[in-house]
């Protein structure tokens, strides 16, 4: 059954979303609007009955201040417009899996997969303005089109149209198959393969995946494993997120053939990052005794008191906040929390920072095809830094913005969280990673969705207008906040030996990457927990979500672990065991799909980028000096 339930305010009560509306619309697109109504419509599609319906409906209402309806409330008194803004299938939509947890309480048991509860947004309209101008409104200021839908109705269309039952429409589901992808010896062909393919590999990448898997003993090894001869699609996407500038960091690890144009003198620099970056902290260290751990984990930890260390992280969300500024910023002020959460054994979060580099908010020439208007981009970032950190409790601190014509094609979105540590976890260092032989490879907290797919390779390229919807994720700060305290009572149990984060390339990375403490890793994706039916392998392995975590758990340590998970409200996944293989191979339902040389991954694979680099003193001329004003009336006008 589905039941449609609708939601606004009664009369009388101020509509603050609706003034929201009202008033960024007249600043950022110069729109009069005389009035907006908001309401909330929930569509839920579970095995119950009417009167269950109507215990949700009541649940979902706030009797105080708003009135709600099954399938439709009274028209209101007064509107021109109806704008319906509704997340695409397939979306993660926040609220609705908050709504679905509430019915899932209400009906006092485990909900079928099928069962889930979908939200829109319905904006009431008055004023002087014609469809276009609406249009206008949702696709330019309220929506994102890459992942939400629109519907405009005039009043006498929406008053004589019934109103919508139909839950979204997902697309049939595609046969899950592992594809073989052959690497020709065609550099044109190469390059369209990872251009198609959104890996941001380079023709010398390309090159060297191509060769690896001509060597004879990598054939062997895959003969041995029933794999096919050339890369299957598994494979190429964990190697393109390996070594994506996102996660590789290849520019500053790279070598610069520098030469200062001034004197003529030359110098190579093999990494920029070893060479000033770390060795510049080094050298302090040699002085100071409070770098705990730098340059090894998510975070730096530095020393505080006797009992507790400081973690800190800022990182970047730049393209995904071009892309959704209001769900790029959210997945990064969520997404760097994870980070020191994913610290030693798991920092206690304390405050975020933030800071914006964008275009003008007054830019008032023509934006580039495929672009927002900086002041909305500055506006949902700002909104979802904000939200995700409230949503997940905790606090933001300080923050700065930085506005330039030159940050139009692409914003600077800076996200950074604080954190604590106690000196000692378990009777050892809380800085120090370990992992055995045997350990399980454990995933836990949010399920794998379409969105968060390609988040690494996207991040690392230019944006263009194909750039996909899917690689923005979308938080959820609450389902974060529920696996975050989870987490400190289960290290403060030791119920865990080793922790990090599903960073940009999903278990791809972590799972690999923890795989390193112990020489090998062994995962199997049927075990994974999933947003929706339809994924296929690669896309389980890769996709990202802020609110995941990679664990290794003791053999002996399961059976609690999973207790207090449950006890939690917490999904867990047991997917595999940490090995000494030199490997990190993936099945799905027991069938080897995926093999990788762990050396080749992350060590000696992916070529070392070389880059000129040129000094030339650049001519500045003098400021023309402005004549002295009296500011007396602006001072008091401020």
């Amino acid at each position: 059954m589905i039941y449609r339930i609708e939601i606004g305010l009664k009369d009388g009560v101020p509509d603050a979303r609706g003034r929201g509306v009202i008033h960024r619309a007249a600043g950022a697109l110069k729109m009069a609007i005389d009035e907006c109504r908001t309401r909330d419509v929930y569509k839920v599609v579970a095995n119950i009955d009417a009167a269950t319906a109507a215990v949700v409906q009541k649940t979902f209402a706030d009797p105080v201040v708003a009135e709600s309806a099954m399938d439709r409330l009274p028209a209101p008194a007064t509107f021109d417009w109806m704008l319906e803004i509704g997340f695409k299938p397939g979306v993660t939509d926040n609220v609705g899996r908050t709504a679905r947890g509430a019915l899932k309480d209400i009906v006092g048991r485990e909900l079928d997969w099928e069962e889930q509860v979908y939200t829109c947004m319905q904006y009431f309209i008055s004023g002087n303005l014609t469809r276009k101008d609406i249009e206008h409104l949702g696709k330019d200021l309220l929506a994102n089109t890459l992942i939400q839908t629109i519907a405009v109705f005039s009043k006498d269309e929406w008053l004589a149209a019934a109103p919508d039952v139909s839950a979204p429409i997902f697309d049939d589901h595609p046969e899950i198959k592992v594809n073989v992808i052959e690497l020709p010896d065609d550099d044109a062909a190469l390059m369209k393969i990872s251009s198609d393919g959104i890996l941001s590999l380079s023709l010398e990448e390309m090159r060297a995946i191509r060769n690896h898997y001509l060597r004879a003993d990598v054939k062997a090894h895959r003969a041995e494993l029933d794999l096919p001869e050339w890369p299957t699609d598994i494979e190429l996407e964990c190697i393109a997120q390996t070594w994506s500038e996102h996660c590789s960091h290849k520019i500053f690890a790279g070598v610069v053939e520098y030469k200062d144009e001034e004197t003529g003198e030359s110098e190579t620099i093999n990494s920029l990052y070893k060479t000033y970056v770390k060795a510049s902290t080094k050298k302090i260290e040699e002085s100071i005794d409070w770098l705990v751990s730098v340059f090894t984990d998510n975070a730096g930890i530095v020393k505080f008191n006797e009992d507790i260390h400081l973690v800190y992280k800022v990182e970047t969300h730049n393209s995904p906040s071009a892309l959704d500024p209001f769900g790029g910023s959210m997945t990064g002020i969520v997404g760097v929390n994870r980070d020191p959460l994913g610290t030693g054994m798991g920092a206690a979060l304390v405050s975020n920072v933030w800071g914006y580099c964008l275009g003008s908010p007054f830019y008032d020439k023509e934006i580039p095809e495929g672009l927002m208007h900086p002041r909305r981009i500055r506006d949902g970032v700002h909104e979802g830094v904000i939200a995700g950190g409230n949503e997940s409790g905790i606090p933001y601190s300080r923050g700065f913005e930085c506005f330039d014509e030159r940050y139009l094609g692409k914003p600077l979105v800076y996200c950074g969280t604080m954190g604590t540590i106690p000196v000692e976890v378990g009777g050892r260092p809380s800085e120090r990673k370990e992992i055995e032989v045997g350990d399980w490879t454990v995933m836990c907290g949010g399920r794998i969705g379409k969105d968060g797919i390609h988040g690494a390779t996207f991040s690392s390229e230019e944006l263009r207008t194909e750039s996909p919807a899917q690689a923005v994720q979308i938080g959820d700060p609450l389902t974060q906040r529920k696996l975050y305290e989870f987490l400190l009572e289960a290290r403060d149990l030791g119920l865990f030996r080793c922790i990090t984060d599903n960073g940009a390339g999903g278990i791809s990375c972590s799972f690999g990457e923890m795989g390193k403490y112990s020489g090998g890793c062994e995962c199997d994706l049927a075990g994974a927990p999933l947003k929706y039916e339809g994924l296929q392998p690669w896309e389980v392995l890769v996709s990202e979500a802020q609110e995941r975590m990679t664990l290794a758990v003791q053999p002996e340590k399961r059976e609690a672990f999973e207790a207090l998970a449950k006890q939690r409200d917490v999904e867990v996944a047991f997917m595999g065991k940490y090995n000494d293989s030199g490997y990190f191979t993936v099945k799905q339902d027991g069938k080897v799909i995926a093999s990788l040389d762990m050396d080749f991954l992350y060590e000696t694979g992916c070529p070392t980028l070389v880059m000129p680099g040129r000094w030339k003193k650049p001519s500045v001329p003098a400021p023309a000096v402005a004549p002295r004003a009296d500011y007396s009336e602006t001072l008091v006008k401020l």
